[in-house]
């Protein structure tokens, strides 16, 4: 019995190894890629598959998005301005066939891909497009990368500028530059202020013109105003009835000048 067992043990082995090496388990993110004697027969999983072993090979396949960090390159803007940008990309594979058999590696080359675009379409921008447009920019960039990787079986699902660094001198003057843009608002709004206010006194004096009693009014409430405030100001009423009667009495006869005479002495008493 003891020989009997010796004789089959390497022949439980060898099943053993077979059946390990022909038994694969493939996760529900995974898909495998067979190749029977080199050529490609098929797209197996997830779950359990059974390989024939000398025979048939795999390639397993992560079909979860993938998160690239694209390196921070040199570029330079449209109006000649070095800046480093570096990016985020999201990607996945979505046909494991191509992804394995059109590209040698589909990461390096996505990633090498995703450079190069970056540099291309940043370079046709300006700074301030870069600064103020990233939403616009990231699609670009998406749509590109998606258009010339499909053929690798790959989706671009987002790409995202992650920082654009600039030198320490344009920043300086990035912020002066904002600086007399806000001066500028302000002496614009100033002079719309002025110009509204000058229109409401505009109509404030035709309707105060033509009613007198309104004028005497709003003139009591300017003393109210300044009676009420702290100040050393002495305030002289002055009635506006005055204002007539001297006009009236400067409209009066003047002496002539050539006789020097004047025209109440010569009057008869």
């Amino acid at each position: 019995m003891l020989s009997g067992l010796v004789i089959y043990l390497p022949i439980i082995a060898l099943l053993f190894f077979v059946l390990a090496a022909a038994i694969k388990i493939l996760r529900e993110y995974e898909r495998a890629v067979v190749f029977t004697l080199g050529r490609f027969t098929g797209v197996k999983g997830p779950g359990l598959i059974l390989l024939v072993p000398f025979v048939q090979q795999m390639v397993r396949v992560d079909l979860r998005t993938l998160v690239l960090d694209v390196p921070s390159q040199d570029v330079i803007s449209r109006d000649n301005v070095s800046v480093k940008v570096n990016a985020v990309l999201y990607f996945r594979v979505v046909d494991p066939e191509r992804a394995t058999i059109q590209v040698e590696n589909y990461l390096q080359a996505t990633s090498q891909l995703a450079q190069t675009t970056l540099r291309s379409v940043l370079g046709k921008h300006d700074l301030d497009e870069m600064l103020a447009e990233r939403d616009k920019l990231n699609n670009d960039i998406q749509e590109i990368l998606d258009a010339q990787t499909d053929s690798w079986g790959i989706k671009v699902a987002n790409v995202e500028i992650k920082h654009v660094d600039i030198d320490e001198s344009m920043i300086r003057v990035i912020a002066r530059q904002a600086e007399a843009e806000r001066e500028r608002r302000a002496k614009v709004i100033s002079a719309e202020g002025e110009e509204q206010a000058a229109q409401k006194l505009h109509e404030a004096a035709v309707i105060l013109s033509q009613q007198p009693e309104a004028m005497q009014l709003r003139y009591l409430s300017a003393l109210s105003v300044i009676a009420n405030d702290r100040t050393n100001t002495i305030v002289f009423p002055f009635p506006l009835e005055a204002g007539s009667i001297i006009s009236a009495l400067g409209g009066g006869t003047r002496p002539s000048p050539r006789s020097g005479k004047s025209p109440l002495r010569d009057a008869p008493k």
